[in-house]
This record gives structure tokens, C-alpha cells and sequence, in this order.
């Protein structure tokens, strides 16, 4: 059954949060509360009870402009933010200054575990064996979830399994798991969540377990155990435990031994897990076809140098705004491409905002504007395709790399450069930039055209906002609708809260392209690619289009960069390809010579290249995250990550 409307997943505590506190991360639950009983009596008390097990699917989400994840080369903030992506970023975090996902995700492990043991005494009135056999795959489901969140950050982890005993003494606690095995406990959980799940939620239940979420789930865990960090290349040789071992494995952490039949294993999944979401559960790309983006009642966007009074000008457009509806839109809207997504609520629901530029609208003499918080660097405007398809490089049909930062010459915008004319849809979906028009109706039901040059609009001004200013000269507007508009009488907005995809559709398309690019099998890496190419807007690939420039491989991860730009993919991916050290280390990130150039610049200023000036740097031990010292302490049989 489709979803008519999209509700907010509920996450509030039905237990008292002293259930959820916890300093230790296996004192996840401390002794039953007296009204604990009182939990499962009828149907919807267990759906509460349910529903708060959640909770660490929006607390750990990767979404928010500034978390760990959004450290990477996509883009930066000001530099005076110091947020959790920069401290990434800048190599901060340490054992005595953890952060991370540890408590979070082990405490509410501790939470399932609690929902289940008083489950399996519990007959709630108006509860089916159906419904209970539900409700005991969803907590395995989220079990399943919550060890994988810990495993792409953490590598190697402890499993539990169960609710450990609070007599329990630290020397008996277990240590970390093998990688393999961590992902074999993973993976048999979804299967057997998947087994009692529905394929699909009704409207008042969009944001629970399905049986298609587990079966993507399960694809995305098996491409990152077969990618390079874990399939052979870890860059510790030594490192495994010395007083804790794991079944089948002894005292080894990783597997040092390249694996081709792990590819074969995340491709039969990933495979399946694509077909099943297609039929069974309902998913399909959004496209041209859809037209929902006549729900927002715009305009066709101004796009530099596009034509929109021709056929093939006005397609351009239309699809550029249809592409933005992607992460802008609720089901009931016709979006069927989110498989599993979340509400962000309160400071974790800011990337439209966060994504603004300054001075937007005026009013009673104050502006109502944005953080520019999301700078793109120059790497991702560069690794967006031209309209052919093509990296800007390698394109022949496109400027020379030498004219990329010179004036496009469009009569009524001379400030746009001509790196940012004949690129893609996605890129104009995506990226805002000088003498773009940021949104159609963001100002006040008109477009705002954005004027780096000048320091009393969009540009660099320190004396107007030294906090807030793109460190780049380039804005992101992936997160913004279309029809947000901004009131000139009162700075009010009519903001609305989109459910941000933990995984959608097309990143199951572009695991099995990787799959058959890692075996070799090249034509059908370009089958499955070509879907995501198509509805892009650009040519698709052939097998011509493989050279030893750009490699089916080289085509596979820039496609996944492009197409999940600003998802929170990239973080990991990096990590697991192993290809962090070539973008990710001191004065490799760029943009344009916003603060170089000085307070309305010319335009010759603006538009050079510029190393971003802050302390960005990257470590070996990086490709894992610390665990704090007192859990270390805590266990002796917990191995901290090499390199802390």
C-alpha cells in the first residue's frame, strides 16, 4: 500500500531517559524500572515502545551540515565555526576527546535488547502472532543497523548481543570482533528482519523498518566490507587483539588476504536488494516522467546560457528542477525514490538554512539570510560532468582548464565564469555560484541573484559578518526547495521539513556498477550506471568511454560523488577506497580567492584559485575513529584503534 502522507518517525522516550543514559557503553540499561511492566500491555503501547527505539537513527544521522561526516573535500565552513566536520577534518578527536556515535549507538542497542526481553513475556491485548513477529524484526533490524553504524566508524567492534547483566565484571566484557564477523552478525540479522518485515509502510507508519530497507541495508554493508580497507589493504599489519578472541578467527581484527568472493557476495546482494525495491517495495527514480516538480508552482530557473525559450532549453531546465526535488519532496508527492529516510528535527533540521547566502531579504531594518555554512570546493565544482557528460578535463568540447576562471561573456551576467556554463543538470541543481539566481522565489517571490562583488550583498565583508561568508564563492542549494520564499514584510519563511534519505534508490544502482567494476565486468557496470546518467540529463556511457584517464572504476566513484553529493557517502567512501590521502590532506582544498580578494573585489581578484586556510590534515589512523580512554579503561579486553 502507498503512503498517502508522510508522518514524523516518533522518537521520544517512552521509558524514563535514565534508561538511555549511560557512561559505559555495555551499561546500556540499568536495573527494569517499576513501571517497565506497564510498557506492553496493549498493541499501541508496544508501537510506543518500538518507536523509541529509534532514537539513534536521527541522533547518529550523518545529515547535519557540521557532524563528522561532512568533513571531507565536498565542501567547508567558515573557519571560525570549529564544528564537529572541521575538528574531523583538522584531526582533533583523540581518545581523551572521543566524540563519535559510540554512547549513542550502544545505548540504544541496550534499549532494543530491553524492548525485546520484556517482549518475549509480554501479551499485549489486540497483538497478533503477525504483529509480534514484527515487532521482534524490527528490534533486530535496528540491532542490525546500530552495530553497522558503529562498524563503518569504529571498524572492529564488540558485538552484544544481549542484555549484559549488571553484575557483570569489567574482565569478562567483551573486546572487539573480527571485521568478517561483525559483518556476518550484520548481515544474518537483516536476513532474519527481512524475513518478518512488510515490504512498505502505510502513511502512519513511513520511517519504520520494511523488509526492503533491511535488503538495502544489508547491499550497502557488503560493498563496504569487500571495498580495499577491509578486503586486504588495511594499513595495520599488527594490529588484533591480545587477550580476546573472536570464533573462527583467534585474536586477528582484519583480514590482511584479498577477497574476490566478497565482491560476488555484496553483488548478489545488492542485485536483489535493487529488484526487490523496484517490485516488492514499491521505489522507482524519480524522473521527467513524475512531474512533481509542478508542485511547487515556479518558474523554470535561470541557468547561464540555457535557452529556456527552445525545446531542448526548456527540458534542461525542467530537469534541473525536477532533480531538486529529489531530497525536497514527500512521497505522497510522487518522491518513491527515498527507500529509508528521517526527520531531522530541532538544530539537526538546518541544511536548508545552513545552505543560505546572506542578505537575502530585507525588512524593518534587518535582514532575514542564511549561514553559508555549505562552501562546495572547487574539487566538487570541478567533478561534476559538463553537459556531455564529461569531467570539465577531459572534455574537448569544453573551455580550456587555463580560461575555466574567466568571464562566460553571457551579456547580462558578464560575472559568470566560464567553469560554471555548460555543466550538467545536476550541477545547477546542486550549486549556486556569482550571478547565479539562487532560488526562483526566495526573495520575496523573486530570484536572488547572487553578487560576490559586492560586500554589502552576498560577498566577503568581515566587518559585516566575519562568521558567516562563503569561504569558497560558491553556495549549495541541493537542500533548499524551490519554493521556499522569504517575506520581506516580517523575515519569515515557509520552510518545510523533508525527510533526508538514509538510502535511496539510486545509491543501489551505483553499488552494483561498483560490484561489476571491481570483478572487471565492465559492460554491465555501464547497465547499471547508465539509469542514474539518463535521468541526469547526459549521454550515456559505452565501453569507449573506458580509457586508463578515467577507468570504469574512476567512472563508478565519480557518478557516486556526483549523484550523492552532500549525503553523508563520502566520508566512508574515502575511508574505504582508501583514496583519502589524494584529496584529504593539508592544502588540498580550494576554492575561489574570497578572502584574498578583499571586500568587493574586482573580478579579476575573485576569480582565482585559492588553497581554503584552514588546518586541514590527514592521518593514517584517521581511517578509523578513537574510542574514548575511560571505555578502554573500563574493558581490558577493548583494543583501542591504531594510531590513538
Amino acid at each position: 500500500m502507498k503512503p498517502t502522507t508522510i508522518k514524523k518517525l516518533f522518537v521520544g522516550s517512552l521509558l524514563p531517559l535514565s534508561i538511555l543514559a549511560s557512561c559505559d557503553y555495555l551499561d546500556v540499561v540499568p536495573p527494569e524500572q517499576a513501571t517497565t511492566a506497564d510498557t506492553m500491555k496493549d498493541a499501541s503501547d508496544v508501537e510506543g515502545f518500538i518507536n523509541s527505539c529509534y532514537q539513534a537513527v536521527e541522533s547518529t544521522a550523518p545529515f547535519p551540515y557540521a557532524t563528522y561526516e561532512n568533513s571531507t573535500d565536498e565542501y567547508v565552513l567558515p573557519p571560525l565555526w570549529n564544528h564537529e566536520c572541521q575538528q574531523t577534518a583538522w584531526n582533533l578527536y583523540s581518545s581523551t576527546n572521543a566524540g563519535g556515535y559510540w554512547d549513542n549507538l550502544y545505548n540504544c542497542i541496550g534499549h532494543c535488547h530491553m524492548f525485546e526481553n520484556i517482549l518475549a513475556t509480554a501479551h499485549p491485548n489486540g497483538a497478533t502472532e503477525e504483529d509480534m513477529a514484527a515487532w521482534r524484526a524490527e528490534a533486530k533490524f535496528l540491532k542490525a543497523f546500530y552495530h553497522f553504524r558503529l562498524l563503518e566508524m569504529y571498524g572492529p567492534i564488540p558485538i552484544v548481543d544481549y542484555r549484559v547483566p549488571q553484575s557483570t565484571m569489567p574482565e569478562d566484557f567483551p573486546g572487539r570482533s573480527h571485521f568478517d564477523y561483525v559483518v556476518d552478525y550484520i548481515v544474518n540479522y537483516l536476513d532474519q528482519a527481512a524475513a518478518d518485515l512488510p515490504a512498505a509502510r502505510g502513511s502512519g507508519d513511513w520511517g519504520r523498518a520494511t523488509s526492503t530497507i533491511a535488503k538495502a541495508i544489508k547491499g550497502r554493508v557488503l560493498l563496504y566490507a569487500a571495498s580495499d580497507l577491509w578486503n586486504g589493504k588495511f594499513p595495520y599489519n599488527d594490529w588484533r587483539n591480545s587477550n580476546y578472541e573472536t570464533p573462527g578467527y583467534g585474536t586477528e581484527l582484519v583480514s590482511h588476504t584479498y577477497d574476490p568472493t566478497k565482491w560476488e557476495r555484496a553483488l548478489q546482494a545488492n542485485l536483489e536488494a535493487l529488484q526487490y525495491a523496484e517490485n516488492e517495495g514499491e521505489r522507482k527514480l524519480i524522473d521527467m516522467d513524475d512531474d512533481i516538480q509542478t508542485l511547487y508552482g515556479v518558474d523554470l530557473p535561470y541557468i547561464p546560457g540555457v535557452d529556456t525559450t527552445t525545446p531542448e532549453g526548456k527540458e534542461f531546465a525542467e530537469r534541473v528542477l525536477m532533480l531538486r526535488t529529489i531530497l525536497n519532496s514527500f512521497e505522497n508527492g510522487g518522491n518513491r525514490e527515498i527507500i529509508w529516510g528521517v526527520f531531522m528535527q530541532g538544530d539537526r533540521n538546518r541544511n536548508n538554512f545552513a545552505c543560505w547566502p546572506k542578505r537575502i531579504v530585507q525588512y524593518n531594518n534587518q535582514w532575514s539570510e542564511g549561514w553559508c555554512a555549505i562552501n562546495p570546493t572547487l574539487y566538487t565544482v570541478e567533478h561534476f560532468y559538463t553537459k556531455d557528460g564529461k569531467l570539465p578535463e577531459q572534455d574537448p568540447n569544453f573551455s580550456d582548464k587555463s580560461q575555466w576562471l574567466t568571464s562566460a561573456n553571457i551579456s547580462d551576467r558578464p560575472e559568470v565564469i566560464k567553469l560554471n556554463v555548460n555543466r550538467e543538470p545536476r550541477f545547477y541543481a546542486a550549486m549556486s555560484f556569482d550571478g547565479d539566481d539562487y532560488s526562483p522565489l526566495i526573495k520575496d517571490g523573486q530570484p536572488l541573484r547572487v553578487n560576490l562583488r559586492d560586500g554589502n550583498q552576498q560577498g566577503y565583508n568581515p566587518d559585516l559578518f566575519n562568521r558567516d561568508y562563503t569561504v569558497t564563492g560558491y553556495f549549495c542549494k541541493k537542500y533548499c526547495s524551490p519554493n521556499i520564499q522569504i517575506n520581506s514584510s516580517n523575515g519569515g519563511d515557509n520552510r518545510t521539513n523533508y525527510p533526508m534519505p538514509i538510502i535511496r534508490l539510486a545509491e543501489l544502482y551505483l553499488n552494483v556498477a561498483e560490484c561489476y567494476a571491481a570483478l572487471g565486468r565492465n559492460a554491465e557496470a555501464i547497465q547499471y550506471l547508465n539509469p542514474i546518467r539518463r535521468r541526469a540529463g547526459i549521454p550515456e556511457l559505452t565501453e569507449a568511454d573506458i580509457t586508463d584517464d578515467m577507468t570504469m572504476m574512476d567512472w563508478v566513484r565519480n557518478e557516486r560523488f556526483v549523484e550523492l553529493w552532500g549525503e553523508g557517502h563520502r566520508f566512508y567512501d574515502v575511508r574505504r577506497w582508501m583514496t583519502a590521502p589524494e584529496t584529504m590532506g593539508a592544502n588540498m582544498r580550494e576554492g575561489l580567492n574570497v578572502e584574498g580578494a578583499g571586500v568587493s573585489p574586482s573580478f579579476e581578484a575573485l576569480n582565482q584559485r585559492a588553497v581554503v586556510n584552514q588546518q586541514f590534515q590527514w592521518a593514517t589512523s584517521m581511517y578509523l575513529w578513537p574510542i574514548a580512554s575511560n571505555e578502554i579503561y573500563n574493558n581490558p579486553r577493548l583494543l583501542q584503534a591504531p594510531g590513538y
